[in-house]
């Protein structure tokens, strides 16, 4: 079998290859159709990621494929079944073993591109918005990085959920994307005074944050009393630090997300979460953006996508 490898913190990915894993005891193992990549995925590759694996290693956080064998003690999967899985490493690769217990059973309907590109930007948001948050119908959500992998799907769970949703995003194109998914109000972060739109708006009730840096205190300053802030990642390279006073005055809660923390402190979390967003997508009330399409060889060229911010949406890798 043939899988992109981590060979050297900070250099491209290797084509390598090696035999076909055996499941263990309670796992499975699974042809790989589909591999989603993620902004995680580029600082696991830079080193700068809270998980380190060893070296060599196979990136690649969520997949989707056909299990091909199953281990002693696998009583609800079964081989042939089609299958999506947040792994948090080793999507990049033909085939793969990993507990059956993280395994999503996926309908008939639901493409192997739409599965790989689903569990982590849709639970993310969802565990966020729902669970976190408990965004409520006519709050006000305000989405930073809105036309990225999870902030799209921030705004269309968003507009799902009732909100009124202020989507914030770089340029005109991405915008309308943004529009396109749901977004009631468009803020170009390269040329618009955030706070101000987002005061002018009415305030945000809900913040929803995967930027950090300057975006986040802007969006701090607009907030109303009660907001709900949730900082979960700092594509700007820039980790914001919290005036208290001003958390104070206005009785703000600022909530931070780890997302795939949940997998090994309160797994149920993110079950829970992934069979009410299945059960959307299957009354078609969730379709995931995927901007670009790539195969396992130009795996480089698909991380670079992320890394220049040229994609909208998810990139998935297509791996057979």
């Amino acid at each position: 079998m043939r899988a992109m490898q981590v060979t050297a913190i900070d250099a491209p990915l290797t084509m390598t290859e090696f035999e076909i894993p055996v499941p263990a005891k309670g796992e499975v193992q699974v042809k790989i159709d589909a591999c989603g990549l993620n902004f995680a995925d580029t600082l696991m590759i830079k080193g700068t990621y809270q998980e380190k694996p060893s070296l060599p290693f196979t990136i690649g956080m969520e997949l989707a494929g056909t299990v091909t064998g199953v281990g002693d003690g696998v009583r609800d999967i079964k081989e042939g079944q089609r299958i999506a899985a947040y792994v948090g490493s080793g999507g990049l690769a033909e085939y793969a073993t990993f507990p059956a217990d993280i395994c999503v059973p996926i309908p008939d309907q639901m493409s192997a591109i739409d599965a790989a590109a689903f569990l982590i930007a849709y639970g993310t948001s969802h565990v966020a918005l729902d669970y976190k948050a408990k965004l409520q119908p006519g709050e006000r959500l305000l989405v930073l990085g809105a036309s990225g992998g999870v902030g799209l799907t921030a705004v269309e769970l968003g507009k799902l959920m009732g909100a009124e949703v202020i989507a914030c995003a770089r340029g005109k194109a991405k915008l309308e994307i943004c529009r396109a998914a749901g977004a009631d109000h468009l803020i170009d972060s390269d040329t618009d005074d955030i706070r101000e739109i987002v005061k002018e708006l009415g305030g945000a009730d809900v913040v929803y944050d995967p930027i950090g840096g300057d975006q986040f205190k802007a969006a701090l300053r607009a907030c109303n009393p009660e907001a709900r802030l949730l900082p979960l990642g700092f594509a700007s390279g820039d980790v914001p630090q919290i005036p208290a006073n001003i958390l104070l005055v206005k009785n703000l809660t600022v909530m931070g997300l780890y997302w795939g923390g949940y997998a090994r402190f309160k797994p149920s979390v993110l079950t829970d979460s992934f069979r009410t967003l299945i059960d959307w997508y299957g009354a078609g009330k969730l379709k995931p953006h995927v901007s670009n399409v790539l195969p396992l060889d130009q795996a480089n060229q698909a991380l670079d996508l992320l890394r220049t911010r040229k994609a909208t949406g998810k990139v998935v890798v297509q791996v057979s």
